[in-house]
């Protein structure tokens, strides 16, 4: 029997391989007896890594060192199959902050993606809560429930037990949902799509009061949209927040120590916008 904690085939290794100027490739993949794992270093088994523990560096055929691991949730998705941009981590925990989500919660999200978002709801509502996911193109809706999958059974394999299945991905436009949302209520929305303020009228009436909507856009002129309908249409929601998440990765060079701002940032940008429903005045 294997020992415990050692790479089992048919979970999700990361290999790491440092390069020259101190960059890492990480590579991706999933175990499998015959498989052959190959990077710009060489390449290496599968059969060699399994059985292995997390943390081990094995040589590839050309002798490269990697380091290989079990991956985070956070490189999953941003290696992980992708058809449209991803809301990227540090976006993410931010929107997961904003909407205070506990275990147990229900959650709307609109707009499936590639399904990073979806798993972190997933993690944070817990295996007694639920996350309801509406995508409107059959291509993302397919794929973000592909990802989903994938990951559930890697985190069997390699962790002996199960995440949660609590993911609900449902191929159908929000704003023609109406209907769906009457016999739900609402912990948190979160709202990821070109036009969010079209699934507001929608989903508002099922949002419990004071509960919040998270709304990710891609630039601020969206921002403006968004609040400009929510005043027009006389929404019950307040906006307490709009921020600009930034990411500056930093290089630490060994004897004598220089640390300096790296070659490489990951310069994406999203405005995330936090609304508060409430309950106007009676007049």
């Amino acid at each position: 029997a294997p020992r415990p904690g050692c790479f089992r085939a048919g979970e999700l290794v990361l290999a790491e391989l440092r390069r020259k100027n101190k960059t890492a490739l990480k590579l991706l993949c999933r175990l499998a007896a015959e498989a052959v794992l190959t990077s710009s270093g060489g390449t290496l088994p599968h059969r060699d890594i399994i059985g292995q523990l997390p943390g081990q560096v094995l040589r590839t055929s050309r002798g490269a060192r990697l380091l290989l691991r079990r991956p985070s949730l956070e490189e999953y998705v941003l290696l992980m199959p992708r058809g449209p941009t991803i809301a990227y981590p540090k976006d993410i925990s931010a929107m997961l902050m904003m909407t205070d989500i506990h275990p147990g919660d229900t959650v709307l999200e609109t707009g499936s993606g590639s399904g990073a978002m979806s798993l972190f709801l997933s993690r944070a509502v817990g295996p007694k809560g639920r996350v309801l996911s509406y995508e409107i193109r059959d291509d993302h809706h397919s794929l973000a429930k592909k990802n989903y999958r994938h990951w559930r059974s890697a985190w069997e394999i390699g962790h002996m037990d199960k995440w949660p299945d609590n993911v609900e991905f449902i191929l159908k436009d929000i704003s023609t949902a109406a209907t769906d949302m009457k016999s739900v209520t609402l912990d948190a929305v979160v709202l990821d799509m070109l036009h969010p303020q079209c699934a507001l009228p929608v989903v508002h009436p099922s949002l419990k009061q004071g509960g919040v909507c998270a709304v990710y856009l891609a630039n601020i002129t969206q921002v403006i949209d968004l609040l400009d309908r929510i005043r027009s249409c006389k929404l019950p929601f307040l906006c307490e927040r709009i921020i600009e998440v930034t990411h500056r990765s930093w290089s630490v060079l060994p004897v004598p120590y220089i640390a300096r701002p790296s070659h490489f940032q990951e310069a994406h940008s999203a405005f995330l916008t936090k609304l508060r429903k409430f309950r106007p005045l009676l007049s």
